[in-house]
């Protein structure tokens, strides 16, 4: 069975980029443009792995993290955050919010693909 990922993205090119990426590599998908639905649908999609972006409208990236992580279904779940933020502060800050993992905007395919197989290996990667 594929492992499941939540991918929170505002921009509509960057959650095509980044679905197509995870369904090319083995993994299922579920877009979310905005922070806010993103709790709920976590809860009835049961990821394996959520990424966020951490600029998003109406609730920040670090907003939601805190949130998924003070959530007792949801807090074991781990965290990919990709941003246009590049500075030691805003890695540390998001780190500390919870996100096991940090990936600056534009991204390596390749560096994104090893970091969520890092967090999250395929049948037979482990």
């Amino acid at each position: 069975m594929a492992k499941r990922v939540l991918v929170v993205e505002d921009n509509e090119l960057n959650l095509k980029l980044f679905c197509d990426l995870l369904r090319a590599h083995g993994y299922d998908t579920e877009p979310v443009r905005d922070g806010r639905e993103a709790v709920t649908r976590a809860r009835g999609f049961l990821p394996d792995l959520i990424i966020t972006d951490i600029q998003l409208p109406h609730m920040t990236g670090l907003e939601l993290i805190t949130m998924l992580k003070g959530d007792t279904r949801l807090r074991t779940i781990p965290i990919m955050a990709v941003t246009a933020y590049s500075g030691r502060d805003d890695e540390d800050r998001v780190r500390a919010a919870g996100a096991n993992a940090y990936v600056t905007k534009p991204i390596s395919v390749v560096r994104f693909i090893g970091e969520v197989r890092g967090l999250l290996p395929l049948e037979g990667e482990a």
